[in-house]
């Protein structure tokens, strides 16, 4: 019989990585529609940051206390009410908006919009912390590359911050699509970018990319800021940009003829599935940047905040 307790992290106010506090508190209980997650691993994003940080309370207003995180893999330890499609002691990832940084949370089986929470069966070659860094990575990558951005094979895409948790995956994605990739990253990164499959890497602070490429089809911006509008130069006429973080100005965009948008699509399991697809046929592999306990969020958070790192971190909480 399961415990009616379980470990997990929360934040009682906005603030600095202090304010993750490990708490034993009620686990959840699965209602009509939803499966109850064993968590075993919890992907670290930066969203989750800027979340208690405060700096989305506009967008995403918090009741505290909350339990961070969304991006997860586990195994279902029990079905909701009128749940068919899937079997208690499946592995499975994705993400839950009702926090993951814990012992259990709870996912809707069939989800959708606004509380959309991709999942798929996770893949016996890929382990529990590699799994997880999958919701909020390899997702978000797809669905700016493909979805709002339109890639197609030849075409030339600029990704920015290529060796970070979204970066590492859009680099993969964009060489298995046939296109031609131009990275920017650190100095540290540049051999590790090239063998994810950029054809270009740029160390961003020994060059100006805009000095080095030009009339590109694509630009993935997952920076913002000045590196977002220094991006929209470098776009051909006609040509897209998708940024990750804010809305691009558009008046500049209307005077370069191109088109600027903010990713819109959310990721699906549809995609979700597709993604570990081709994992499956080895033509993507996940990076693992730096594992934490979860009584180590802070940590980890810590970690997080500095950015310029490879790949996702992760939060191994079973198993």
């Amino acid at each position: 019989m399961l415990a009616q307790t379980m470990q997990a992290i929360r934040v009682h106010a906005y603030g600095g990585p202090e304010q993750l506090k490990l708490e034993q508190i009620a686990r959840p209980q699965p209602q009509a529609g939803e499966l109850l997650i064993r968590v075993h691993a919890a992907g670290v994003l930066p969203a989750d940051c800027y979340v208690r940080q405060g700096r989305m309370a506009r967008m995403m207003p918090q009741s505290f206390p909350y339990t961070p995180g969304t991006a997860f893999a586990g195994v279902i330890e029990e079905l909701g009410a009128g749940v068919t499609a899937f079997q208690e002691g499946q592995a499975v990832c994705g993400r839950s908006p009702q926090g993951t940084y814990a012992e259990y949370t709870t996912v809707l089986a069939h989800a959708s919009a606004p509380a959309f929470s991709p999942l798929a069966l996770k893949l016996a070659t890929l382990s529990f912390d590699e799994a997880a860094t999958l919701s909020g990575g390899a997702t978000t990558a797809w669905t700016g590359l493909f979805e709002d951005g339109g890639l197609q094979a030849g075409q030339r895409v600029l990704i920015h911050a290529a060796a970070g948790g979204v970066g590492s995956f859009a680099v993969q994605f964009a060489k298995w699509k046939g296109a031609h990739v131009i990275a920017t990253s650190s100095a540290a990164n540049l051999d590790f970018v090239r063998w994810l499959g950029a054809e270009t890497v740029i160390d961003y602070r020994a060059t100006p990319f805009e000095e080095l490429v030009h009339d590109l089809d694509l630009v993935l911006d997952t920076v913002g800021g000045a590196i977002l509008q220094r991006s929209m130069q470098v776009v051909k006429r006609g040509g897209t940009l998708v940024s990750l973080l804010e809305p691009p100005p558009a008046q500049l965009a209307q005077e370069l003829g191109i088109r600027a948008i903010k990713n819109a699509i959310f990721p699906t399991s549809a995609h979700l599935e597709a993604i570990t697809q081709l994992i499956d046929a080895g033509h993507v592999r996940p990076t693992v940047r730096q594992i934490f306990a979860l009584g180590e969020a802070a940590q980890a958070h810590q970690l997080c905040e500095t950015g310029h790192g490879r790949g996702r971190i992760v939060l191994h909480v079973a198993g």
